[in-house]
């Protein structure tokens, strides 16, 4: 599941697949502002069928807690 999320990540957010790890903070490391959240949230939704709700979307801070998240909720 990693690989697939960190492809939408790098896709969707323009940045180098390499710098897209678990430990990587989507506001400082990769550089994602809250536009940016929401954007890549519908593009995981479009891809996973999984959403992030915007009252969870406010506690994930790296790409680990997304895969983490959708690996708990994922049908």
């Amino acid at each position: 599941m990693f690989e697939q999320i960190r492809n939408i990540i790098a896709e969707t957010l323009s940045c180098d697949l390499e710098a897209v790890t678990p430990e990587a903070d989507l506001a400082e490391d990769l550089e994602a502002d809250s536009l940016d959240a929401v954007e890549l949230n519908m593009a995981i939704e479009e891809a996973l069928g999984v959403s992030i709700p915007d009252e969870e979307l406010k506690n994930v801070k790296t790409v680990g807690d997304i895969v983490r998240y959708l690996g708990a909720h994922q049908k």
